[in-house]
């Protein structure tokens, strides 16, 4: 699988999967990051308005932790394959769940830690083919535990984390990263590092081809988080009081044993 924005259109299909398990009705949706035509379709369909924002954002141009929106002037929000580059990913989640109405619906596709292994290790090899040392040319990315841990920070109510891995085969390091460009998933840090040389390039084109299988692609994995979670209303369904409950959990599953026919 190679070849255009194939990652976002599979992180948009999963969304769209998602939000068909909803039955509640939207009316202003917005769409931080990436839009794939399927999504803009799919929200279409459900009879939405879409205001298209980030910073290739078509109606509205910002920073996803810098939304200059009111309050409460929208019922969704789907962030797609972008909050993993932010420079303050709380508060933007913060900004997000203030943009909501209540009871409205974050939802929110991006790569998370552990991907990238074989481009990691080929811009390892490259650094060490110079005497610079190593640079850091890949930002910081977040696994699922951490980004539950932050909805719930930014008030989330009903707050869901969860992810699937997606592996991709490659010819060559440079089709990765022509694959990378086209998502605009290049090095986000604040001081990028200095430009690799020829020696360092070869060494990263060797690094990436060492790890080919036999018939000479590389796999890549690619780990994708999917967050959810509703801005607070008081209609909402409150989870029960901590040690309120009557049976265990246990104790239920040995009544369901012990019932099975032939048990």
């Amino acid at each position: 699988m190679s070849g255009g924005a194939f990652l976002a259109d599979h992180m948009a299909d999963e969304l769209i999967e998602r939000l068909g398990w909803v039955t509640r009705e939207f009316t202003d949706v917005l769409v931080l990051g990436m839009a794939p035509q399927s999504l803009i379709e799919a929200l279409q369909a459900r009879g939405m308005t879409i205001t298209h924002g980030g910073p290739i954002g078509i109606d509205v141009q910002c920073d996803e932790d810098l939304l200059p929106l009111e309050p409460a002037s929208f019922d969704l929000v789907i962030a797609l394959g972008t909050l993993d580059s932010v420079n303050d990913l709380p508060g933007a989640l913060i900004q997000i769940n203030r943009a909501l109405r209540p009871d409205g619906l974050m939802m929110a596709a991006m790569i998370g830690a552990g991907s990238l292994p074989r481009l990691k290790a080929a811009m390892l090899a490259a650094d060490e083919a110079t005497a610079r040392g190593v640079a850091a040319r890949i930002h910081p990315q977040i696994d699922v535990r951490a980004a539950g841990d932050l909805l719930q920070r930014a008030r989330f109510a009903m707050p869901v984390a969860d992810g699937d891995t997606l592996m991709v085969r490659y010819s060559s390091l440079p089709a990765l990263i022509a694959d990378l460009r086209t998502h605009g998933w290049t090095n986000a840090l604040a001081s990028p590092p200095p430009p690799i040389g020829k020696a360092a390039l070869i060494a990263a084109l060797q690094s990436f081809a060492d790890a080919a299988e036999q018939d000479g692609k590389t796999p890549e994995r690619f780990e994708l988080v999917y967050l959810s979670g509703w801005a607070p209303s008081p209609d909402q369904p409150k989870p029960a009081r901590r040690g309120s409950a009557t049976a265990s959990l246990a104790g239920l599953l040995d009544k369901a044993r012990r019932e099975q026919p032939g048990s």
